[in-house]
């Protein structure tokens, strides 16, 4: 969980440096996150799926070592498209990753200890992206932008070892349900609400993760190392409350833990649209905190709610379901919320826009983000009372 994060998150600090390297627009930079999410989001179910039929530890495998290979190649690139390649066979095995792990928690957790559980992988997630823009920042100012992807060889590597001596061994499913999930299972009101809010939310984090980097190097000033470390509040917030926040939603139930985790992200997002620049690196950090904060009570909440009820044999497909709406949000974040920062700061390519126009860019997004929290609010409320019914 900790690689597949990082790989999201470590190559979004790079993409001014990289714009720079490969004489490369805004637009064009874009593509090295867009292509790592975009295999994700391809595979994320089908790996889950032939993790339940063939076994999950193997194929887990197979995935760590997709990824390390790919990350060398990555830092090898001497051309864009090459990196870009490269990123997609990196998200590849990230697929494999993200799909698998959760399914492990059901094998492996009582069912009363989900929730911290899953809170656990939630923190392991948010370390990955607090160490995305911190180790990135630090790792382009010193040893320039190929490094960045070079550091998830030795992590690689140690995964590769953990997996192999502590995962139990794999036991195909015999069960007549186990390759396919029940459209029925689809259409269930809670399990719809939970991916299309997963979905929203991870549009909003996605953004984030795009526009921040600009805000804090074109309109506050920030060098690599700075934007680096501002970048990392967040994630680090989320790692500190995730596990938590699983244990707070296992005691007083994930509904209403997922209400109040989409109400402290709609302040913090709200806070950033009207965010004024003189304000600096405390006032952009503040609603990140608030916004970071109600992200991780959601998230747990929210995966809790989705895996409580699911049978084993499906488990796989479940986990890989939830990944994939979590990364179509990504990519949305990533490649729409990404126009609508370019578009709102009315600019040909922010990444030569002044400071104003990047901020105003900012504002923009962030207003569009915090509609689509109402929305989430707005299908959990429905969702709810269909559930009641």
């Amino acid at each position: 969980m900790l690689l597949s994060s990082l790989g999201t998150s470590i190559a979004n600090v790079a993409l001014p440096t990289l714009a720079q390297a490969f004489a490369a627009s805004f637009q064009q930079v874009q593509w090295i996150v867009i292509a790592y999410l975009l295999a994700i989001t391809c595979l994320t179910v089908a790996v889950g799926r032939l993790g339940d039929r063939t076994g999950r530890r193997r194929l887990l495998l197979a995935g760590i070592g997709l990824f390390t290979a790919a990350s060398v190649v990555c830092g090898l690139a001497p051309a864009l498209w090459l990196l870009i390649a490269a990123r997609a066979a990196q998200g590849i095995g990230a697929a494999v990753m993200m799909a698998l792990t959760m399914a492990f928690v059901g094998d492996t957790v009582p069912k009363a200890r989900t929730g911290a559980a899953m809170g656990l992988l939630g923190t392991m997630s948010a370390i990955g992206t607090a160490l995305g823009p911190s180790l990135g920042g630090l790792l382009i100012s010193g040893l320039g932008w190929r490094a960045i992807f070079f550091a998830n060889v030795p992590l690689g590597v140690l995964a590769i070892f953990l997996a192999s001596r502590h995962l139990p061994v794999d036991q195909r499913s015999t069960g007549p349900a186990a390759p396919m999930i029940r459209l029925a299972s689809l259409r269930d009101p809670a399990l719809g609400a939970g991916l299309a809010m997963s979905a929203l939310v991870s549009t909003v984090m996605m953004a984030t993760l795009v526009v921040g980097p600009f805000y804090l190097a074109r309109s506050i000033g920030l060098g690599a190392a700075g934007v680096g470390l501002v970048m990392s509040v967040g994630p680090v917030v989320t790692a500190l409350t995730s596990v938590p926040a699983g244990r707070v939603a296992d005691r007083f139930g994930v509904r209403r833990m997922t209400l109040l985790g989409l109400v402290a992200m709609t302040v913090g997002s709200l806070a950033l649209s009207a965010l004024p620049t003189g304000l600096g690196i405390p006032g952009y950090v503040a609603p990140i905190v608030v916004l970071t904060i109600g992200y991780a009570v959601f998230q747990t909440s929210n995966n809790t709610a989705v895996m409580a009820d699911v049978r084993p044999d499906q488990r796989g497909v479940i986990s890989g379901t939830l990944t994939l709406s979590r990364n179509l949000g990504l990519i949305t974040g990533a490649s729409v919320m990404g126009a609508v920062f370019t578009f709102a700061s009315a600019s040909t390519d922010v990444a030569t826009a002044d400071p104003a126009e990047v901020a105003t860019g900012m504002h923009g997004t962030f207003a569009v983000a915090t509609t689509l929290i109402a929305i989430a609010i707005g299908g959990w409320t429905l969702a709810r009372r269909a559930a009641d019914r």
